[in-house]
């Protein structure tokens, strides 16, 4: 899916060096223990090797203690500069990356952005026809904000069967459902709102989600997945729910990401594209403020650098680009172009290998065509 990076902009733009400790962070089996014990000293030893300062050694060090309270496997990714801690990220899962520990020009995200690819707020609502538990949670993040909605209850046990007054009563009860739905889907369409959650889970009572879901906005129905279960406390049933809930997170992903290539596949051939394909045609579009989504193979360029710079246009294959802005030094190709896309409020999409067409390592989509039709600057 992809990641706006403009919260990145303003951290780009610091000047470095940069000290980045990548590193895996379980503390749970004994191994894992004995481990997550040295690995302060380990990390702060690698960074004074590649001469680190001993104040960004100190915070790298102290930042790096076991994390405890995290279901293993974890990773963590920390960056520091000038003796300060700019990201502490504890990541759930293991490292889809190399573990690395190393002092550079710029900041490298890559391992960051792969762990979490966009932070996409959901919504997980528990419903029943009295009341509802709504859940606010974002991927790759554990926590969550919670509401209660309360709505009105009847008692309709005591009354006999098939009097008037059971049916009267009856009525009188589904009108209270349908005001308690009303109110459950006025608080959804608000945090929907203000947070902008892509994605609305429906659990709990059947009729109460049919009713819910009926009474959402327009705007939001279109967002709702059903689960057919209550949402369980804890043990076997509550990992279950939670993978159903990540299940309808990744075909949501999956449905952004096609929605993209299909985009760039139609660009192809066009006599002016919005779209650019290849290592130089991206850079090239880079330079210019002109990609709105950079679309990059993930295992790909690893053997490309490019120079960072400190001013537009930010990156360049060779001094003569630099346009005289200041260069920073030669990183690697990804986080270079990463960087150059946050600060110019470009988009990203990671992707696996065999998705983008055969031997192109990366692309991009357009703010405005190439060739003739392209605006004169």
């Amino acid at each position: 899916m992809t990641r706006k990076l403009h919260e990145f902009a303003d951290l780009y733009r610091r000047k470095g060096p940069w000290c980045v400790a990548y590193v895996d962070a379980s503390a749970g089996a004994t191994d894992s223990m004995e481990a997550a014990e040295v690995r302060p000293g380990d990390v702060r030893r690698a960074l004074a090797k590649q001469g680190a300062s001993p104040q960004d050694q100190e915070a790298a060090e102290t930042a790096v203690l076991p994390a405890d309270g995290f279901p293993s496997p974890v990773s963590r990714y920390l960056l520091v500069q000038e003796g300060t801690v700019a990201l502490n990220e504890v990541l759930p899962g293991p490292l889809v990356l190399p573990e690395r520990v190393s002092v550079d020009p710029i900041p490298d995200l890559l391992p960051l952005l792969k762990h979490r690819p966009e932070e996409l707020p959901y919504i997980v609502a528990e419903v029943s026809r009295e009341d509802a538990e709504i859940r606010l949670q974002f991927v790759g993040h554990g926590g969550s904000a919670v509401e209660d909605v309360e709505g009105e209850k009847e008692d309709i046990t005591k009354l006999p069967a098939g009097s008037w007054s059971q049916d009267k009563f009856q009525r009188q009860t589904e009108q209270i459902w349908r005001r308690n739905a009303d109110q459950v889907a006025e608080e959804i369409d608000r945090i929907a709102d203000s947070s902008g959650a892509r994605l609305i889970v429906l659990a709990g009572d059947v009729r109460a989600r049919g009713l819910v879901r009926d009474q959402l906005s327009e705007a939001h129905k279109s967002l709702v997945s059903m689960i057919d279960s209550h949402m369980p406390t804890a043990g076997a049933a509550r990992r279950s729910f939670e993978d159903k809930v990540q299940e309808r997170i990744a075909l949501l992903w999956a449905a952004e990401q096609e929605q993209i290539m299909d985009r760039l596949a139609q660009q192809q051939g066009q006599a002016n594209p919005e779209s650019v394909t290849g290592f130089g045609a991206v850079l090239n579009a880079l330079q210019q403020a002109q990609v709105e989504v950079l679309i990059i193979d993930d295992s790909a360029l690893v053997d490309h650098h490019l120079l960072a710079l400190g001013a537009e246009p930010w990156v360049a294959s060779a001094p003569e680009q630099s346009l005289g802005a200041e260069v920073l030094g030669k990183v690697p190709a990804p986080a270079a172009l990463i960087r150059a896309a946050a600060l110019t409020d470009a988009s990203l999409l990671l992707v696996p290998d065999g998705v983008l067409p055969h031997g192109v390592d990366v692309a991009a989509l357009l703010r405005w065509p190439t060739g003739p039709e392209a605006p004169v600057s």
